[in-house]
């Protein structure tokens, strides 16, 4: 027996709200990842910034070459 036009609908509703969860599911586990990354690009300028403070300032010296 062939699904009537009400049951395709319905069939076709169920599967966009099962294709909506994933998506949503999908987007909330990139959220999380992204901030996990933007917390390791903030450490790792922290880190930068620190190694660079203790580097001497750079001078107007010409190199050897000049």
């Amino acid at each position: 027996m062939a699904p009537s036009r009400l049951d395709a609908l319905e069939m076709l509703v169920a599967e966009q709200q099962r294709t909506i969860e994933d998506l949503s599911e999908v987007m909330a586990r990139q959220q999380r990842e992204i901030g996990q990354l933007k917390r390791r690009l903030e450490a790792s300028d922290d880190r930068i910034a620190g190694l660079e403070s203790g580097l001497p300032a750079p001078g107007n010296d010409k190199p050897p070459h000049w």
